[in-house]
């Protein structure tokens, strides 16, 4: 082959090298840092609340029950329905103390008559007696004549109450709510004997129990009571505010007043009974509801907070992730006290120049280098849940 000939197949040989070496794909370049949302630690003034468990009670609960024995005749209300103190709720057959009120109304009647007889009488002999010329009548028939007049008026008197007795009967064949509040189902039914009166076992018409105001009965141990009466200096325990929590609330929201303390410890518990009293003009709260109560424990103080989504766990442990120099990502383990809203209280492990990572933590581990983006500010929440480590106490 003459040189000629080689010189375009060598520079096909070149040019396929060339075409071969813009083929291979080029080195990939390193992905930058990932970017984290971050927020310092703020500084509120906070005050550490105990949670306990308790239950609602109704202020009064009543069982309604008969004055008067006979057939119930009427039921004037619905099952669960609300009702005010003077609402008619049950009639007994009226008829027999109908008959029984006019049959001691005709007594009294006739009590009344033989007073009238009898007092006229007596002024007959009176006159009689005091007329010295004629011996009319005898000072033995006179005394007979006046023990007759005090006779008659004593059974005037025996039979006005005997009408009162009658008129009250047949009252009390009217029952009336004698309290405001829930009235629960009827346990007789129209037509069936009622047993009334202050017997042994009189019949049980109904139950009624008040709800607005209701009471929240709870318990805690002594050392916590010793703790909050230092905490008063001495001072009542009751009269405070407390804020209470339901099975569904995400929060403390419903707020009540302390009315009272029991004034010994249980013996066999080691626990003080203690209760406190809502409005309940929704009817929201029942008696027999669980629920949990907020007490304060401190006196307010300065802490530092950070959002709750920050705090993560290992093991028993919980920890945050701060942006360190050169903003790489720094774990510190800290102590964490109650919730306040949505912030966490951090009671050691932080400072306040800190800047802390709450949102991004799966992208994140120590030692990794990130872009920090500054979370936008928000207002502080109010106070919202116990501490992390408060006793929590069923109510007895």
């Amino acid at each position: 082959m003459s040189v000629s000939a080689r010189l375009p197949l060598a520079a096909l040989f070149a040019l396929g090298f060339v075409l071969a070496g813009c083929s291979q794909p080029q080195q990939q370049a390193a992905p930058p840092p990932p970017t984290v949302t971050v927020a310092k630690a703020k500084s509120q003034t906070i005050t550490d609340y105990d949670e306990y468990v308790g239950r609602f009670v109704a202020i009064n609960e009543v069982n309604v029950h008969a004055r008067v024995s006979g057939y119930l005749a009427q039921i004037h209300f619905t099952d669960g329905q609300l009702v005010k103190e003077g609402d008619l709720l049950f009639t007994i057959d009226q008829r027999p103390f109908k008959i029984a009120l006019d049959s001691a109304q005709a007594n009294l009647a006739v009590a009344k008559a033989n007073l009238d007889f009898a007092q006229t009488d007596l002024e007959r002999a009176r006159t009689l007696l005091q007329d010295k010329t004629s011996n009319a009548i005898s000072k033995q028939a006179f005394d007979q004549r006046t023990q007759t007049e005090r006779t008659a008026a004593a059974t005037v008197q025996a039979q006005e109450a005997a009408v009162a007795s009658a008129k009250l009967d047949l009252e009390f064949t009217e029952l009336r709510a004698p309290v405001d509040g829930r009235i629960g189902d009827r346990r007789v039914s129209v037509g069936n004997y009622v047993l009334g009166g202050s017997g042994a076992s009189p019949t049980l018409l109904a139950i009624i129990v008040s709800t607005d105001p209701i009471r929240f009965e709870f318990t805690f141990d002594e050392a916590s009571l010793l703790r909050y009466q230092r905490l008063n200096e001495g001072k009542a325990l009751t009269g405070g505010p407390v804020k209470l929590k339901l099975i569904d609330d995400k929060s403390f929201v419903h707020v009540g007043k302390m009315d009272f303390l029991n004034n010994v410890v249980d013996r066999a518990t080691g626990t003080i009974r203690g209760r406190a009293v809502f409005d309940n003009k929704n009817d929201l709260f029942r008696p027999g509801m669980f629920a949990r109560i907020q007490l304060p424990a401190s006196a307010p103080y300065q802490a530092l907070t950070v959002p709750d989504v920050a705090i993560g766990s290992e093991q028993l442990r919980k920890f945050v992730y701060v942006v360190g120099p050169e903003n790489v990502i720094q774990q510190k383990f800290v102590e964490i006290g109650q919730l306040e809203g949505t912030a966490r209280v951090v009671k050691s492990g932080l400072t306040p120049e800190d800047l802390v990572v709450v949102n991004g933590l799966m992208r994140v581990r120590p030692g990794v280098k990130v872009t920090p983006q500054e979370a936008p500010a928000t207002p502080a929440a109010a106070p919202a849940a116990a501490t992390s480590g408060s006793s929590t106490t069923t109510a007895k």
